[in-house]
């Protein structure tokens, strides 16, 4: 950890064995040294990205998985106002 880095907030997650694989698997292959580490890391590209779609109000926790399979929330598009939209399946 760089000098001065405290970490005082714990974040606690529920992950399904599936979703806890799907991150394993990324760390591993990333090289990462702890799960922790990883998911710093994966939360940093995710904040970073750009070109996905936002989530509409009224979506819930269940609605959001890390392997795709739940995501049938509706959302807009984040770069054009045009509306509410319903996520494909097929889309990534």
């Amino acid at each position: 950890m760089p000098a001065g880095l405290t970490r005082g907030e714990r974040l606690q997650i529920m992950l399904t064995e599936r979703e806890l694989e799907a991150v394993d698997t990324w760390r591993f292959k990333s090289h990462m040294p702890s799960r922790a580490a990883a998911v710093r890391e994966l939360l940093k590209r995710g904040l970073a990205a750009e070109g996905f779609l936002l989530v509409e109000a009224g979506s819930q926790s269940r609605d959001f998985g890390v392997t795709g399979e739940s995501s049938e929330s509706p959302t807009r598009d984040r770069h054009e106002n045009n509306g509410p939209q319903r996520r494909e399946k097929d889309e990534k």
